[in-house]
């Protein structure tokens, strides 16, 4: 079964870290990373831009119109995501859970089944 592990991010969460808890969180994704590749779960992960850096496009009258930044005003946004296939969405939350900004106050990650890929329902 694939899962997208999403994680959202709260600049000002962030923001009101120290150093040294920003170094940790960066560590804890290494050793995430290593452990899921090991185990031939991870299928990919991306990180994302800050949102600022966005572009929307919606198209009104046939005519595209693009503005900066992010679609919603919110205080999170999509900071990126772990890509897996698991045996089931007790091993997606398994895994979830030993993603450090799943310990942090303030942050979440999120787990969703894929159901729809490459053109296939997903089983």
């Amino acid at each position: 079964m694939k899962f997208l592990i999403i994680m959202h991010i709260n600049p000002a969460v962030l923001d009101a870290l120290t150093d040294e808890e920003k170094a940790a969180i960066g560590e804890g994704h290494g050793r995430f990373m290593d452990a899921v590749k090991e185990s031939g779960e991870l299928i990919t992960t991306q990180a994302l831009v800050d949102p600022s850096q966005a572009a929307v496009v919606r198209v009104r009258d046939g005519q595209p119109v693009v503005t900066d930044g992010p679609f919603l005003e919110a205080k999170e946004f999509l900071g990126g995501f772990y890509f897996v296939d698991v045996e089931d969405k007790a091993r997606a939350i398994e895994l979830a859970a030993q993603i450090p900004d799943a310990a942090i106050e303030g942050l979440g990650v999120e787990v969703r089944q894929v159901m729809f890929a490459d053109g296939l329902l997903e089983a």
